[in-house]
């Protein structure tokens, strides 16, 4: 799928979050996602709260793996691994870089850098694991 029928997908499966999510790039290498980040995205204390920053990581590596499969609405998260590492600021969008590592026939691994506009290290770093549902 290029970066129009990922939009599209997202519009049609998950249209109460299609908004939030941005694909930039689509590359063999890896797929880029912007998170648009408004005041619902925000915890107390004025920055980004951890369940956005999940929601960016989880997205990323769903779209990278439909980028390679197509849309198989199905494929579910069995696993999440995530890093906080710097506070993102409040208000500026974020970013995922975002690479599989593994694209199997039952699961797919991917990894995810998550940086803040603006700022040159990530705020966050993720491993997610899926499961493929058989065709």
């Amino acid at each position: 799928m290029d970066i129009r029928a990922l939009q599209s997908f997202l519009a049609d499966a998950f249209p109460q979050v299609a908004e939030d999510f941005i694909v930039e790039d689509l590359s063999e290498d890896g797929m880029r996602v912007r998170l648009h980040v408004g005041d619902r995205h925000l915890r107390p204390g004025g920055t980004v709260s951890g369940p956005s920053i999940f929601a960016l990581a989880d997205v990323g590596v769903y779209l990278m793996i439909l980028s390679r499969l197509g849309p198989v609405a199905l494929a579910v998260t069995t696993n999440c691994s995530i890093d906080f590492m710097r506070k993102p600021a409040a208000g500026v969008d974020l970013t995922a870089e975002v690479r599989l590592l593994k694209l199997g026939r039952v699961l797919a691994v991917g990894d995810v850098l998550i940086y803040s506009d603006g700022a040159e290290a990530p705020v966050a770093r993720a491993s997610v694991t899926y499961s493929i549902p058989p065709r």
